[in-house]
């Protein structure tokens, strides 16, 4: 995994917690495999903006019918924080019905309002609605870090029918978005950076 030693200035900084929620218990490609690793990350991430008083935005993901049945549906009362992640007064909390967080959310308009400059993206899911997000933030001129270890992802199958790890999934993830969208780096590399004065 890459490594950053860039400081990250606080007074210019939000962490983004995209889609961190109940409704992928629901899905059937859920597994808890990676589970605890992630929560230990992001909850490591959470902790640290708390401390350096960053603002950290929440956004959770809502789409699809209507129905009890569907776990992203605001009846089905699973757009909720997953349980295990540490709990935290959000600055300002988005629900957003695309893949990035910045499609008509407002998202975008409240970073400027506060002058945010830098953003950490972390969530769910590591090649989808974080890496989206990443990619649509660096191009309207974020300078964008990616722990790429509080970010969490599902085994897929590919179109030829092979599997796909999670892990391979987070690897080309990384390789696609480090120095060209964003600079991918570790959890440990950002509690270090966020300790170094500004």
């Amino acid at each position: 995994m890459p490594s950053t030693t860039l400081p990250v200035p606080l007074q210019h900084t939000a962490l983004l917690v995209i889609d961190v929620q109940e409704s992928f218990r629901h899905r059937p490609f859920f597994t808890e495999r990676q589970l605890p690793a992630y929560l230990a990350a992001q909850n490591s991430l959470i902790e640290a903006a708390q401390a350096g008083g960053l603002p950290i935005v929440r956004i959770l993901h809502q789409d699809g019918p209507e129905v009890p049945a569907n776990p992203f549906s605001a009846v089905s009362g699973q757009v909720r924080p997953l349980e295990g992640l540490r709990d935290f007064d959000a600055a300002e909390t988005f629900i957003k019905h695309r893949h990035s967080a910045l499609v008509g959310t407002g998202l975008d308009v409240w970073l400027t309002r506060h002058g945010i400059q830098n953003i950490i993206v972390s969530g769910i899911r590591t090649e989808q609605c974080c890496e989206t997000t990443t990619r649509h933030a660096s191009d309207l001129g974020w300078t964008v870090h990616y722990p790429l270890d509080a970010t969490l992802t599902f085994d897929m199958t590919q179109p030829d029918g092979q599997p796909l790890s999670a892990e391979a999934i987070a690897q080309r993830t990384a390789t696609v978005l480090h120095g060209r969208f964003c600079t991918v780096c570790s959890t440990q590399d950002l509690l270090t950076a966020l300790k170094e004065p500004a």
